[in-house]
């Protein structure tokens, strides 16, 4: 019953302009890099090393993708769905039906959960395919250089490519939880995105104050980053374990809460 209404999920985002503005977000902006760096012929960028290795190696977009998307665009794609997941329901008035069919609370709140978490691993994931086919067809399957300088082959470079998108989704799975509380608690649509945008704004912020860096290292948006240590020779295990529980403290009460307020809703007046 839990994936057939998981399946219903996914069908009636299918149906929602909503969802595609999210993609086009994240399709669009690779596609204008790729394009504006073809025209402009200048691949000086300061000291990053991938962006000094465009024109030299496709791989060198994608990474540079999701250097910049990662800490907005990402997160505000994702809470698009994650927002709304819920809320829809109430303004569309279509909750009270939902919840009085033979699936219990329980299997229609994981539905949509998954849902949401479906939306944003597909955002992630073809951002970054749009990025890496842009970058290959223009500038060339090869090797690639990482944050320690070492020389990788074409091959492994777009595992690396992967593996990164793949674990900076332990983030941004968080940021869809925080979607999902503020989508069952608030009943409101543009509440939600606005407040789930709106947390990680407040964080991005915090993050600069002078004085607080004590506490920097255990922001969801410091966690953003986790996946730069794939880029490394040998690998840098520390910060992507550090994002694992770090998020998990942001995750799991997120979801919960959200559980347990969507298990109390009242299906008379939903």
């Amino acid at each position: 019953m839990t994936l057939t209404a998981y399946r219903w999920e996914l069908r009636k985002l299918i149906s929602q302009k909503r969802t595609y503005l999210g993609l086009g977000l994240v399709i669009v902006l690779p596609l204008f890099f790729v394009v504006f760096q073809n025209l402009h012929q200048s691949h000086e960028h300061g000291d990053n090393v991938f962006a000094s290795q465009i024109g030299q190696s496709g791989l060198a977009t994608p990474v540079l993708m999701l250097l910049f998307l990662s800490v907005f665009m990402l997160p505000l794609a994702a809470s698009l769905v994650a927002g709304d997941i819920v809320a829809a329901e109430d303004g569309n008035g279509t909750l009270k039906t939902i919840l009085t069919r033979s699936a219990n609370r329980g299997q229609v709140f994981a539905a949509k959960a998954l849902a949401a978490v479906t939306y944003a691993a597909i955002a992630v994931f073809v951002s970054a395919a749009v990025a890496t086919i842009g970058g290959i067809v223009s500038w060339g399957f090869n090797e690639i250089t990482t944050y320690s300088g070492t020389t990788v082959s074409a091959s492994e470079g777009l595992l690396l490519v992967c593996a990164a998108n793949a674990f900076y989704m332990i983030p941004l799975l968080t940021v869809v939880g925080v979607g999902v509380l503020l989508s069952t608690a608030t009943r409101n649509s543009a509440a939600a995105v606005v407040g789930t945008v709106g947390f990680t704004i407040v964080l991005l912020i915090v993050a600069q104050i002078p004085g607080l860096e004590a506490i920097k290292p255990y922001l969801l948006t410091e966690q953003y980053e986790n996946w730069h240590g794939l880029l490394r020779t040998p690998t840098d295990w520390a910060p992507i374990w550090h994002s694992l529980w770090v998020c998990a403290l942001y995750a799991v009460p997120a979801l919960f809460a959200a559980y347990l307020v969507f298990l109390r809703r009242d299906v008379a007046g939903g």
